[in-house]
């Protein structure tokens, strides 16, 4: 437990004086935030308990207003320890926050459990007609008091006793999670040490490879780790079927480590204790409570989207699955189509139906291209503009540094692009946060704070001097990001609770989604997707190609998908009795059973590091959210093909206010129809998808 408060902590985690607001990172030291958060916290509960107290009446200025307000020096330790304990960690971070969880989660309880506090808060949402409030402070105020009830301000004092108790052992369960899973991936290299051993890998991988080895102590030989920007290539091109296995096996083994680092048990204790914590809060179970404020509402709507698309997805798959046992026996051999065949046949398979393979699409995705293309997008469609400052200090040598400029060249925000893949930083990509944007910052509240953005991923470098090339999935991810990116970036708002990607989290993934959709703009990649040594743009003849496999092996993917989507519900529909004793890899394999589950296929990202739902709260009883907002992407970008351009102006200004510039000042659903003018349906997807 952290312990009295000290008052020399190290300024340069609270008064951040580096270039363009920045912390200056070179004098902060791992060892530098227990004393920081230490002070931090009580100062927090003090402001609150300062606004809990007020003898004045409640206003929405005392109350409302003070509570945004509170806990700026928390909020930017917090910042700053986050960032840092995802994207660039190390032992003395895994400490503290295997140390800082739980204490975190009691914090938040401490404030959400403040009879006096929500006392107040509960005064003004129900005279809320009565206050004179304009649309976004009304918004504020009834998300706060559902927050503070989600929370469990209403439950009589036993019942908040026994859910701060599950909440802070959730917190201490997902920081276990995500780092079991985090050891596993850093401490994993298939080192390959002949020629043999490369075969059928194409130059861009081999050149990967080296430099991953190299990164281990392998010099002179090639690692196959599990970041997927290679472990996915290796998959797709390497002609040792041995070596395909025994790579795939311990990728999907992920979290399966031995002792303390099983996650097999870590998953049973949390999916129980969600249950009874959904129970404690009147809910019927932990998907109940996670949907109440989301767009879909219930289980039931999301179960009926995700068995639409398994159902479509799961005919195609098995066609496909009969295509690729073809081309196996084509080739002399009498072996099924195992889940470490799939990818190295279908892209077999693509290149004889289309002409068109991996390899010959690499050298014109070049990763510098394809981030000034991300730019010159958002330039194109919201007028603003990226300066790179390279003599700012960051937290990695790698991160790039970037001001964000509106038409009059005034600064919006500060984007930070951290790219590559290293043993410190978690898998996947991510966009987070440093600060958030609002405008009731400083001593009065009446100035503005302009947001601080990070995206982090996880390429592979290339050799020394030479181009890093990415895949088109990679290119797309890119994209993504960004758009989460931008959703941050664009934030127009009042209220820091309600900045940027403060939305329900199905409605989260629309401004990336739908920004991918621009990556495959013909004008994009005949500018942008140029030849890594000519400078030749992208031929047309090529880019035809690539347009008609654009849903070329759709029912994989989407199997994939969906089968994680509907173990996520599965898991988080049962009610405290089913969740008891919980076997969580057997449950996961009784839901696989009866939906049928493809053997040549497996969950995009099985339970034991499925870290969207375990490494926290998240995406927990959310994973459709990424298909949910699919129907939304799907049919937004149909508002720019109804203009006949791709950069519509007028379209772009309506998608700028009501989805990228909102943030959660509004209901989702009045946020889409106020862009696209109605509600999509799920067809949209379904055409997207080629399941129509």
């Amino acid at each position: 437990m952290l312990i009295a408060a000290p008052t020399d902590i190290n300024s340069a985690l609270t008064d951040w004086q580096s270039p363009m607001g920045l912390p200056e990172f070179a004098r902060i030291d791992n060892g530098d935030f227990a004393a920081a958060f230490a002070a931090a916290l009580p100062a927090h509960l003090a402001e609150i308990d300062a606004i809990a107290g007020d003898p004045s009446a409640p206003t929405f200025e005392n109350t409302i207003v003070a509570l945004e307000r509170a806990g700026e020096m928390y909020e930017r330790v917090s910042g700053i320890f986050w960032n840092l304990s995802s994207a660039n960690t190390n032992d003395t971070l895994q400490a503290l926050e295997r140390e800082l969880s739980p204490e975190l989660s009691r914090h938040h309880s401490t404030i959400m459990m403040n009879a006096d506090l929500f006392a107040r808060i509960d005064t003004l949402y129900w005279d809320r007609a009565s206050l004179g409030l304009d649309g976004e402070a009304v918004r504020v105020l009834e998300l706060t008091w559902k927050a503070f009830v989600r929370a469990g301000a209403q439950l009589g004092a036993g019942d908040q006793k026994r859910l701060a108790e599950i909440n802070e052992r959730l917190a201490s369960l997902g920081t276990a999670f995500a780092q079991n899973v985090l050891a596993d991936e850093s401490a994993y290299a298939l080192v390959l040490r002949t020629e043999d051993d490369l075969a059928g890998l194409p130059d861009f991988l081999i050149w990967s490879m080296a430099a991953a080895a190299e990164e281990r102590g392998h010099d002179g030989n090639h690692a196959v780790t599990l970041s997927r920007s290679i472990i996915e290539p290796f998959l797709t091109f390497s002609t040792r079927r041995d070596l395909r296995e025994e790579a795939f096996r311990a990728w999907i083994a992920r979290g399966e480590g031995p002792g303390e680092k099983d996650n097999r048990p870590i998953v049973a204790e949390m999916v129980r204790l969600r249950a009874e914590k959904a129970a404690l809060l009147g809910y019927e179970s932990f998907a109940h409570f996670k949907l109440d404020n989301t767009m879909a509402k219930t289980p039931e709507v999301v179960r009926g989207l995700l068995e639409t698309v398994w159902e479509k997805a799961c005919g195609r798959a098995m066609e496909e699955a009969d295509d690729l046992a073809a081309l196996i026996a084509a080739e002399g051999y009498n072996h099924s189509v195992a889940p470490w065949d799939w990818r190295h046949y279908a892209e077999k398979q693509r290149a004889a139906r289309f002409d068109l393979n991996e390899a010959e699409l690499k050298p014109y995705l070049q990763l510098e291209k394809m981030i000034e293309a991300a730019f010159d997008t958002a330039n194109r469609l919201f007028g603003i503009s990226f300066r790179r400052h390279t003599n700012v200090e960051t937290y990695h040598p790698d991160v790039r540094v970037f001001e964000v400029l509106d038409t009059d060249g005034a600064r919006i925000a500060v984007f930070l692009a951290d790219y590559f893949a290293r043993p410190s930083k978690r898998s996947g990509a991510w966009m987070s946060s440093f600060q958030y944007q609002h405008r009731i910052a400083g001593e009065a509240g009446d100035e503005s704070q302009i947001p601080i953005v990070v995206n982090v991923m996880n390429f592979a470098k290339a050799a020394a001097g030479a181009p890093v090339l990415i895949t088109m999935d990679d290119a797309r991810t890119l994209f993504h990001e960004f758009g989460h990116a931008l959703h941050g970036m664009l934030s127009d708002v009042t209220y820091p609770s309600i900045s940027g990607t403060s939305v329900s989290r199905d409605f989260v993934e629309l401004p990336s989604q739908l920004y991918e959709h621009w990556l495959t703009v013909t004008d994009v990649l005949q500018r942008f997707a140029v030849h890594h040594e000519t400078g030749e743009p992208m031929p047309a003849a090529l880019l035809e190609k690539l347009r008609a496999a654009e849903k070329f092996n759709k029912g994989f993917a989407n199997v994939e998908f969906t089968s994680s989507a509907l173990v996520d519900m599965a898991f988080h529909a049962l009610d405290p009795a089913a969740a008891a004793d919980l076997d969580p890899v057997a449950f996961q394999a009784e839901i696989l059973a009866g939906l049928d589950m493809p053997a040549e296929i497996v969950m995009r990202h099985a339970t034991p590091h499925f870290a969207h739902l375990f490494a926290g709260d998240g995406y927990s009883a959310g994973y459709y959210s990424y298909m949910w907002s699919g129907v939304l992407d799907a049919d937004a970008f149909g508002a720019f093909t109804d203009a006949g351009d791709p950069f519509d102006s007028e379209t772009a200004q309506r998608l700028k206010q009501n989805i990228y510039a909102s943030g959660g000042s509004m209901d989702p659903e009045d946020a889409y129809v106020a862009f696209r003018g109605k509600l999509p349906s799920v067809d949209a997807l379904l055409e997207k998808e080629g399941l129509a």
